[in-house]
C-alpha cells in the first residue's frame, strides 16, 4: 500500500525536525534552506511500516512560501497538522488546515510538537486550542499526538497512528487518465530530463508514449523510480520520479502536468463549484481578479459568479466561472484553491466542474447551471457521457472531445457511450456521437432543405449533395452528414442518384410548356442518330415556340441526361443513349470479324455513319470510356 503524507502548519513549528525523526531524512535539501533554518520548498522522505510505504511531502510554513506549500498539499492522502505546544494555533496554521480541507484532504491527525518544551498545563490548552480550530472538519475527530522530535518522545506512537489511518484511507478513484503534477525537474548526468510528483491517477511504466501539458509536447518514458529504487511501472498515490526523452530540462518545470498522450486539451475556461472562507474579507465578486492554485500550478484568472447578485459572500458556495490567463489541464472532480491577488491570501477554494468550459453569456447562465447541476450529480460514465454528449448539440462530440470533457479512461468512456447507444440516447455516427433528439433533427433540417429545393425546381431529379452540405451541415463534421443521409435513406424518406439527392417521394413536375420543350428536345437528341445539334443551338430550337428561356430549357434538358436517354460527349455535343449503345454493338461486332481489333477514323466513320466532325468527339469519348485505346492513329476495342 502506498500513502502520500504530508505536512502543514506554521513556521518554525517544527514540520522538518518531525520528517527526520520519523525517517531519518532531513528533507530541508537546499544551501539556503540549510543556512536560515527555514524550509523554503518541498522537501521529500521515505519511511516503510509493515506492508505501508509512506511518501512524505514537506512543505514550507512561511507565508511567502504558502504557494510552494500549495503545490505539495495537492497530492497528499493524509495530512499532519502540526502545531508546536509551546506557541499554539497561528496564521498559518489556520491557513494550512483551510487549504488542506478546501484541497478535499480526506485523513489526517494532529501532531503537538516541542513537547519537551511544555508542561502538562499547556499541553492541554494546545490541545484545547487546536479541538476549536478543526471542530466540525475532516479533522473534528482525528487524533492528536503529542511528541518531541528532540527526545524522540511519542514519536513510535505516531508511527502507530499513522499506520492506523493509512489502512482506514478509502480506495483510490481508478476511473481517471494517467496525470502526474510535476513538482521538480532537474538534469541527471548521464540521464537528461528528470520530474518528481505524486503519480494523481492511472499508471506508468517504462517506454511508455506521454505528453506534457498544457504544451501537448510529446516524450517518452525512459526510466523509472519510486522511494529511490527503480521500477517498471508505477501507480497512483505513489512519489514518482519520471526520466523522461524527448524534452529538455528548460522545456518542463513545476505547475506541467505529465499525462496520457491525446487524452486531455489544455483549457483557459472552467467552471467550478466555489466555496468562500468565512473568514474571508470580502465577497467574491464578478471580474476580481484572483490566483487560482490547482496541482502544482499557480495561475491569474478573473472570475465570473454564475447567479443574479455576481457574488458570492463568505460562508456560502455558488457556480462560477474561471477565466485563466494562461493554459492548464484539469479533470472534473479536481480540487483547488482561490488566493486574492494582493496580498496573497486563501480565500476560497472548490471542485472542477467543467473541464472544457465555454464562455458564458449572462443569458445562458440559467442553462449553464442546469447543466453544471446535472454534471455535479453525475458519477458514472453513461450518465457523464450523454451530458456531454446532449451539450454538444449538433455539431456532435467525438471520442477526444469526450475523453478531455470527462478525464475517464478510454475503456470506462467506451463503455458508458456503448450504453447511451444501445438505450438510444446517443447515436454514433463515424467517430461522433449525437444525443438522439440532435440526430432527428439534422434529419428534419435536412428533409426540410431538400422539400424547399423540389419546391423551387420543381423539374429537377434532386439537390446537389455538396448544396445540401454547405447549406444544412457546414457545422458539422462530413461523417455526421453521412450518417444523417444514410438514415435517411434506410428509413426510405430520401434516395441518392450519384450527386443528386431527393425526397423519396418526388417526382419531377412539368408545366404543358415544359412538357412541350422535353418533347421537342427528346425528338432532336433522344433518337437513334448521332449526328444531333450542338446544344445550345438545340435549346433555342426547343424554347422558340413557348415562353420559356434557354435557362429553363437547359433545366428540362437535364431530366433527358438523368433518365439517361441523352449522353454528353462534349459540352457541345449530346447524342442519344440508345444510338451509342447501338455504335458500341456495332464496334464490338467490327471487332470480332477482324484479328487485329483495330479501327482508324475512316473506318470508324464509315461504322458510325457520321462526319469527321462528329467521329472525333465520339472516339475520344469512347477513349474516356475505355472502349477504345488509343495506339497511334488507331484505336483498339477493348
Amino acid at each position: 500500500m502506498d500513502v502520500v503524507a504530508g505536512t502543514a502548519g506554521h513556521i518554525d513549528h517544527g514540520k522538518t525536525a518531525l520528517i527526520k525523526a520519523l525517517t531519518g531524512v532531513d528533507a530541508d535539501r537546499l544551501p539556503e534552506e540549510k543556512e536560515r533554518g527555514i524550509t523554503i520548498d518541498l522537501g521529500f522522505a521515505e519511511m516503510e511500516i509493515a506492508d505501508i510505504r509512506f511518501g512524505f511531502v514537506d512543505v514550507p510554513g512561511h507565508e511567502r512560501f504558502v504557494k510552494n506549500m500549495l503545490a505539495g498539499a495537492s497530492g497528499i492522502d493524509l495530512v499532519l497538522l502540526i502545531v508546536a505546544a509551546d506557541e499554539g494555533v497561528m496564521p498559518q496554521t489556520r491557513e494550512h488546515f483551510e487549504i488542506c480541507r478546501l484541497l478535499g484532504t480526506l485523513a489526517g491527525m494532529i501532531v503537538l510538537t516541542k513537547r519537551d518544551l511544555v508542561d502538562e498545563e499547556t499541553l492541554v490548552l494546545a490541545k484545547q486550542e487546536v479541538a476549536e480550530l478543526v471542530a466540525g472538519s475532516f479533522l473534528d475527530a482525528a487524533p492528536v499526538i503529542a511528541v518531541s522530535s528532540k527526545t524522540g518522545d511519542g514519536i513510535d506512537e505516531l508511527r502507530a497512528t499513522l499506520a492506523d489511518a493509512a489502512r482506514k484511507l478509502p480506495a483510490r478513484d481508478q476511473a481517471l487518465v494517467t496525470r502526474l503534477p510535476v513538482d521538480r525537474s532537474f538534469s541527471v548526468k548521464g540521464f537528461g530530463t528528470v520530474i518528481t510528483g505524486t503519480l494523481a491517477s492511472g499508471e506508468i511504466s517504462e517506454a511508455d508514449e506521454l505528453e506534457i501539458l498544457p504544451d501537448k509536447r510529446p516524450v517518452r518514458v525512459r526510466g523509472l523510480q519510486t522511494y529511490g529504487h527503480s521500477t517498471k511501472t508505477v501507480h497512483a498515490g505513489q512519489r514518482t520520479a519520471v526520466n523522461l526523452g524527448g524534452v529538455d530540462r528548460g522545456d518542463v518545470g513545476r505547475g506541467m502536468i505529465l499525462a496520457e498522450k491525446d487524452a486531455l486539451s489544455p483549457t483557459q475556461i472552467v467552471d467550478v463549484r466555489l466555496e468562500v472562507l468565512s473568514e474571508s474579507k470580502k465577497p467574491l465578486r464578478s471580474r476580481q481578479r484572483v490566483r487560482l492554485h490547482i496541482g502544482t500550478a499557480e495561475v491569474l484568472c478573473r472570475l465570473s459568479i454564475l447567479n443574479d447578485t455576481n457574488e458570492i459572500v463568505q460562508g456560502q458556495s455558488d457556480f462560477a466561472q474561471l477565466r485563466l490567463e494562461m493554459p492548464v489541464s484539469a479533470v472534473p472532480g479536481e480540487r483547488f484553491v482561490i488566493r486574492s491577488y494582493s496580498p496573497q491570501v486563501t480565500i476560497a477554494g472548490g471542485t472542477i466542474i467543467d473541464a472544457v468550459a465555454q464562455k458564458h453569456k449572462r443569458k445562458d447562465v440559467p442553462e449553464a447551471k442546469t447543466f453544471l447541476n446535472s454534471l455535479e450529480v453525475s458519477k458514472d460514465s453513461v450518465s457523464r457521457s450523454r451530458l456531454f454528449v446532449e451539450r454538444a448539440g449538433e455539431s456532435g462530440a467525438s471520442f477526444s472531445d469526450l475523453q478531455a470533457a470527462m478525464g475517464f479512461r478510454k475503456e470506462l468512456i467506451s463503455e458508458g457511450l456503448e450504453e447511451n447507444v444501445r438505450l438510444n440516447a446517443v447515436v454514433k455516427t463515424g467517430n461522433y456521437y449525437l444525443s438522439k433528439a440532435s440526430f432527428e433533427s439534422l434529419k428534419a433540417k435536412a428533409i426540410a432543405e431538400i422539400k424547399r429545393h423540389h419546391a423551387r425546381e420543381p423539374i429537377s431529379k434532386g439537390m446537389p449533395r455538396e448544396t445540401l452540405k454547405e447549406r444544412v451541415f457546414s457545422f458539422t463534421a462530413p461523417e455526421i452528414f453521412k450518417g444523417v443521409l444514410a438514415s435517411l435513406e434506410s428509413e426510405r424518406k430520401t434516395r441518392t442518384d450519384h450527386e443528386l439527392v431527393s425526397s423519396a417521394d418526388h417526382r419531377a413536375k412539368l408545366s404543358d410548356e415544359e412538357t412541350k420543350v422535353l418533347e421537342r428536345l427528346r425528338a432532336m437528341y433522344g433518337g437513334d442518330g448521332l449526328e444531333a445539334p450542338k446544344l445550345e443551338e438545340g435549346l433555342l430550337e426547343a424554347s422558340r415556340m413557348t415562353r420559356l428561356n434557354r435557362e429553363a430549357a437547359r433545366k428540362v434538358f437535364q431530366l433527358l441526361i438523368s433518365a439517361g436517354d441523352v449522353v454528353k460527349i462534349t459540352d457541345d455535343l449530346y447524342v442519344s443513349g440508345k444510338a451509342l449503345t447501338n455504335l458500341q454493338r456495332r464496334l464490338s461486332a467490327h471487332a470480332a470479324a477482324t484479328s487485329d481489333r483495330l479501327v482508324d477514323v475512316p473506318k470508324f466513320k464509315e461504322i458510325a455513319g457520321v462526319s469527321r466532325k462528329y467521329a472525333i468527339p465520339l472516339l475520344e469519348y469512347f477513349d474516356r470510356e475505355k472502349i477504345t485505346l488509343r495506339k497511334g492513329d488507331k484505336r483498339l476495342i477493348l
